[in-house]
């Protein structure tokens, strides 16, 4: 049915948090699915079901419009009034429609006339192959259990049938006669006789008028559409109108083009093959095609049988299938994907179930109808936030963003599935774009649910653990990461030599970053969650060639400090997912500043588009001395990849203390 859309990680899933269900605060933003939304689904449903003979005529002239108003714009654009446009138009594709069911009339009917040679060769063919079998093959051996079997249950039911089993026969009875006596009157065999046969032609006379009609009110039915949605919003409206006309109408050509294209060469085959009504099953594979998924194998089954039926051996069977599973691979791999560029815009399930539910409501004309009609309220759902509930069940869009989604598995504990998707996702984007789109929103969303007070303990502890897992998974991506930016490198300086001009360095983003030689510390600024942002922070720094360690925010302790190693170090980054931190955890600059004057020290801020970085807390963080603040990840890079002069920290406000006599010279506590 077209090829589907990806489901790598998109970059914009987390900069826009109504791409999905959340966005970047948790905040749900869907509509949510009321009783009365059911209730009301449930009834249309009834309602559709009931009066079938109303709505079904109804949507198939509907389809009909979408499908050959195209040709009717068309015959306006080159001058032509619009009343002779549609008429032309309408008549030449009824006309089409009846030359194909005349056709197919035809051709059944020399396949009736052929039934009973067919069934002759089949009982012959059966007779042979139990004759091959000489009463020990497989299925003389099934049919004696299948009579043993019987025999034993009736038996069992009745014992007097196995006193008749070997009774002697008795002679036949004679037939009574019988009389056959018709109780209807004239006018009810007259009937049963024309209403099976008017009733057709009159459906199909009022689907022609329909869509006659609905040709030539087109703009009205347009603006009553638009007035009954909301003529307040007509980008809106107008934008529904374009997406499902346009939807449903390339659907319906480019399947009327792939099926032809699968029909002509099954027709040619099994008439070179030999193979009885070759046109018929031709043209029955052209109509089957329409129904999703299961049709090439509909359209398989009548022709395998009569090959079955015809030849005398097996030969004519395996050049059908075979004709059959070749074309069906060419035009699923090579001529859909080529013809159906975007796609349908449904899930490979939303078309099952959808299928289920049309064929239910409105039999086999329902199996065929039921992607057209999907469509249909898929684009109502993605424009009309009435109908949001359809793009969501049936939609191909993902009904999370990628970094929503993540959660959701942190939540779950589910460590293997969020580590496969990174892996998925990493092999079309780097680890810096993974991490700065997907991973990192993810954990800003858990802290700003932690802040909230909304997460229970076991909750947050999957929360961490999961995503302490996933990071500790990915060190084997960082290790492919690093051996490929270092061929990268040996190859660009190869460049630079010849060209002096030329730049080195990976690209991430729009900034060109190089690490090599820099050592970088990443700490988590005050809680677990900063941790494990450190952590992939540090990986990233690792994946652009520097020499990395990430440590905890335990390890910030005044009596620990000691212990991380600053000797040496260039740079070190301090996380906070929280973009505004205490002041108590900004205080930690001071002291690694303290601890090693000639470090650089910087600070990553990560904002949301719901929360940006407080003014006062940047602010605040460059008073206490911090080289630099960065409120993404790429900043993070930029400031840490620098050679420059480290800040001076401020010095510490002393207090000292008040005697008698004595005013403070210190700042005022209470001021501050």
């Amino acid at each position: 049915m077209g090829p589907q859309a990806d489901s790598g990680a998109r970059g914009a899933g987390a900069a826009d948090p109504g791409a999905g269900l959340m966005g970047q605060g948790g905040a749900v933003t869907a509509r949510r699915i009321t009783l009365p939304m059911l209730a009301t689904i449930v009834a249309v449903a009834a309602v559709l079901g009931l009066a079938a003979d109303i709505f079904l005529p109804l949507a198939l002239a509907m389809l009909l419009t979408f499908a050959i108003s195209p040709l009717v714009a068309r015959l306006r654009r080159r001058g032509w009034p619009q009343l002779p446009a549609v008429l032309t138009v309408v008549i030449a594709a009824f006309t089409v429609i009846g030359l194909f069911f005349l056709l197919v009339s035809w051709q059944l009917g020399q396949l009736a006339r052929s039934m009973p040679v067919f069934q002759a060769n089949i009982e012959i063919k059966l007779e042979r192959l139990r004759e091959t079998q000489d009463g020990t093959g497989a299925i003389a051996r099934f049919s004696r259990i299948l009579a043993t079997v019987n025999e034993q249950i009736g038996s069992a039911v009745d014992p007097k049938l196995a006193e008749k089993a070997t009774a002697p026969p008795r002679p036949p009875v004679p037939p009574l006669p019988v009389e056959v006596v018709n109780g209807k009157g004239p006018v009810e065999t007259l009937t049963d006789l024309v209403l099976p046969l008017v009733a057709p032609v009159a459906t199909t006379g009022l689907v022609i008028v329909l869509v006659i009609f609905m040709l030539l009110e087109r703009d009205e039915i347009r603006d009553r559409f638009i007035r009954l949605v909301g003529s307040n919003d007509l980008h809106r409206t107008t934008q529904v109108l374009e997406d499902a006309g346009g939807r449903v109408a390339r659907y319906l050509q480019i399947q009327l083009l792939v099926n032809l294209i699968y029909a002509v060469p099954i027709g040619l085959g099994l008439w070179f093959i030999g193979v009885p009504n070759a046109l018929l099953w031709g043209i029955l594979t052209l109509v089957l095609r329409f129904v999703p998924y299961i049709g090439s194998f509909l359209a398989a089954a009548f022709p395998l049988f009569l090959a079955f039926a015809v030849s005398s051996d097996w030969t004519m069977v395996f050049w059908t299938a075979g004709l059959f599973l070749l074309v069906e691979l060419i035009t699923s791999n090579i001529i859909e994907p080529w013809l159906y560029g975007a796609g349908t815009g449904l899930s490979p399930l939303a078309i099952i179930v959808a299928a289920i539910f049309w064929t239910f409501t409105w039999g086999p004309l329902g199996l065929v109808l039921s992607t057209p009609l999907t469509v249909c309220l898929v684009v109502l759902g993605r424009h009309i936030p009435q109908f949001e509930l359809f793009d969501i069940l049936f939609g191909d869009e993902p009904a999370l963003a990628p970094h929503a989604r993540l959660y959701q598995r942190f939540l779950a504990g589910d460590a293997i599935e969020a580590t496969f998707r990174a892996e998925e996702a990493l092999e079309t984007v780097s680890l810096a774009e993974y991490y700065r789109d997907v991973a990192l929103p993810a954990l800003m969303i858990g802290q700003a649910d932690q802040a909230r007070g909304v997460l229970s303990a076991a909750q947050a502890d999957r929360l961490l653990r999961t995503a302490t897992t996933m990071t500790q998974e990915l060190e084997a991506v960082i290790a492919e990461e690093i051996a490929a930016l270092r061929d990268a490198d040996g190859d660009a300086a190869d460049a630079a030599g010849a060209d002096p001009g030329a730049e080195t360095g990976p690209v991430i983003g729009n900034a060109r970053l190089d690490g090599t030689g820099f050592r970088i510390s990443c700490l988590g600024g005050q809680g677990a969650l900063d941790d494990v942002a450190a952590r992939m922070l540090a990986q990233t720094v690792a994946a652009e060639g520097a020499e990395v360690q990430a440590r905890g925010h335990a390890d910030l302790a005044p009596s620990r400090i000691s212990g991380l190693g600053l000797a040496g170090r260039d740079c070190v980054i301090l996380c906070y997912l929280d973009g505004a931190p205490s002041r108590a955890a900004l205080l930690h600059v001071a002291r690694l500043k303290r601890a090693a004057p000639a470090l650089r020290v910087g600070v990553m801020l990560l904002a949301a588009a719901d929360r940006p970085v407080a003014p006062e807390k940047r602010a605040e963080a460059e008073k206490i001395g911090a080289d630099f603040v960065a409120e993404d990840l790429e900043a993070a890079l930029a400031g840490a990849f620098t050679r420059a002069e480290a800040r001076p920290v401020a010095p510490a406000l002393r207090r000292r203390r008040l005697s008698r006599g004595q005013a403070d010279a210190g700042p005022d506590p209470a001021a501050g």
